[in-house]
C-alpha cells in the first residue's frame, strides 16, 4: 500500500559550506495530489528544497524519499528515472530563447521519449490549449510576454504527466491579472491530472487561494504549517508578521553584524 506522502524530507541538514546551514535537521511530508506551497522570506531555503527533491543537490545529513525511494544523486539512472516522473517550473521560465513556443513545449517529449511526431504534435497542441496557448504555437519567445512565457513553461513542465509539479516563484514579476491566470492553472491543473504540487513562493495571497497545506519557514527551520486558514488565523508573532506583511516583528530587517560604532572605530584605527 502507498503511503499518503509522496515525498518525505526526514532530518535534513544542508550548507554549502560548512560555516553555514541553509536547511538545520528539517522533517515534512508531501501529501499526495494536494497543492502544498512553501512561504518565506528570500535566502530562508525554499528553492534549496527543491534542488533536494529533484537531486540537483544532496543533503549534508538526513534523507531525501520520492514515493519511499531515496533520492540518491550517484545513482545515475535512479535520476533519470525520478526526473522523468517530476515536472519544474523554473523562477523565469527558462525557455529556449531560439526555440519556437511549439518546440520548447515538445523538447521533453523527444528527450524522454520515442513517441512519433504526430503524437509529439497532439501532446504538444493539447498541452499548450491547456494553459490556453494553443495560438502562440508557432510564435518565437521573443514574442510573447512575460506572463505568456511563465504558461508556456507550465505547458513545458506537464508535458510528461508528471507525479510531481514544483513551481519556483510562480508569481514573481507578473501583473495582477497574469499572477490570477497562473494562480487558477496551478490549482486547476493538479485537480485534472491527480498531481502533487508543490509552490515555492512569498506571495501570500495567490499561495493561501490555491493551496490544501502551507509551510512557512525562515532560515534554515520550519515556522508553522497547517491549513491556509491554521496560518492566517494563528496568532504566533512570527507567522503574523509575515502573512500580514507587518515590518516590525521577530524577523529583523538587518542581517546579523556588530555594532556600527564598532566599524566605524575600525576605520578610524585604519587611518590613522
Amino acid at each position: 500500500m502507498k503511503s499518503d506522502s509522496l515525498i518525505e524530507i526526514d532530518h535534513v541538514t544542508f550548507g554549502y559550506d560548512a560555516s553555514r546551514a541553509i536547511l538545520k535537521d528539517v522533517t515534512l511530508r508531501f501529501a499526495r495530489g494536494k497543492v502544498t506551497s512553501i512561504l518565506g522570506g528570500s535566502g530562508c531555503g525554499k528553492t534549496t528544497l527543491l534542488r533536494l527533491i529533484g537531486g540537483s543537490a544532496e543533503p549534508s545529513s538526513g534523507e531525501v524519499r520520492f514515493d519511499g525511494q531515496r533520492v540518491d544523486t550517484r545513482d545515475r539512472e535512479g535520476m533519470f528515472r525520478l526526473r522523468r516522473r517530476l515536472g519544474m517550473l523554473f523562477q523565469f521560465g527558462a525557455l529556449f530563447t531560439d526555440l519556437s513556443v511549439f518546440e520548447n513545449v515538445a523538447f521533453p517529449l523527444r528527450e524522454h521519449t520515442d513517441l512519433p511526431e504526430a503524437m509529439i504534435r497532439d501532446i504538444v497542441l493539447m498541452k499548450l490549449n491547456a494553459v490556453g496557448l494553443r495560438g502562440a504555437a508557432n510564435l518565437r519567445i521573443s514574442e510573447v510576454s512575460g506572463g505568456m512565457a511563465r504558461r508556456i513553461a507550465l505547458a513545458r513542465a506537464i508535458a510528461l504527466d508528471p507525479e510531481l509539479i514544483m513551481y519556483d516563484e510562480p508569481f514573481a514579476g507578473l501583473d495582477l491579472i497574469s499572477m490570477g491566470v497562473a494562480a487558477n492553472l496551478i490549482r486547476t491543473l493538479n485537480d485534472v491530472t491527480g498531481a502533487t504540487s508543490l509552490v515555492v513562493s512569498h506571495d501570500v495571497p495567490e499561495c493561501m487561494a490555491i493551496s490544501d497545506h502551507v509551510i512557512l519557514m525562515a532560515p534554515g527551520r520550519i515556522v508553522a504549517q497547517g491549513t491556509p486558514s491554521d496560518l492566517m488565523n494563528s496568532t504566533d508573532p512570527e507567522v503574523r508578521q509575515f502573512v500580514r506583511g507587518e515590518p516590525d516583528g521577530p524577523v529583523k530587517f538587518h542581517y546579523p553584524a556588530r555594532p556600527l560604532a564598532d566599524d566605524f572605530d575600525v576605520r578610524t584605527e585604519t587611518a590613522q
